[in-house]
């Protein structure tokens, strides 16, 4: 890498424009996918949270944290995912300032015909699987060094 490419005040040269433009690229390697599904990108990462733990509520905090999303963005997401039958949402019985999310059948059974998304993603990079795992782990330490956090 020369120096230029490093310093340079042109926006090629940036590395918040090379992030978010790769970021653009990705998603739309999704977009063709999760239309056969009926999903949006969003809606894809709040069903990846939710598989995680098919059996289990999930607190909109939670879904918030992981997704790095404040509740007035996620709020209107789920009551989308809610309407499409893929998850439920109810106030917990303990405290009612709670908001639970679990998935329905159809929200697990969704699973299944998205199993082969990553892959085909990861297919879709350009990349090896080796230079997938360091720029999985760059992006992890940037982000982790940013927001001050140790994942």
């Amino acid at each position: 890498m020369t120096d230029d490419l490093a310093i340079g005040m042109g926006l090629r040269y940036q590395l918040c424009f090379a992030l978010y433009s790769a970021s653009r690229a990705v998603t739309d390697l999704y977009r063709p996918l999760l239309d056969r599904v009926g999903l949006t990108y969003p809606q894809y990462l709040v069903l990846l949270v939710l598989w995680e733990r098919p059996d289990d509520a999930v607190t909109v905090k939670e879904l918030g944290e992981a997704l790095r999303l404040d509740s007035g963005t996620l709020s209107p997401m789920l009551k989308r995912v809610e309407a499409a039958g893929l998850i439920h949402r109810a106030r917990r019985a303990t405290d009612e300032r709670v908001v639970e999310v679990r998935l329905t059948d159809a929200g697990r059974e969704l699973r299944t015909e998205c199993a082969a998304v990553p892959m085909t993603i990861a297919g879709g990079l350009g990349i090896s699987l080796d230079e997938y795992v360091q720029l999985h782990r760059t992006l992890e330490k940037i982000t982790n060094t940013i927001n001050g956090t140790k994942e």
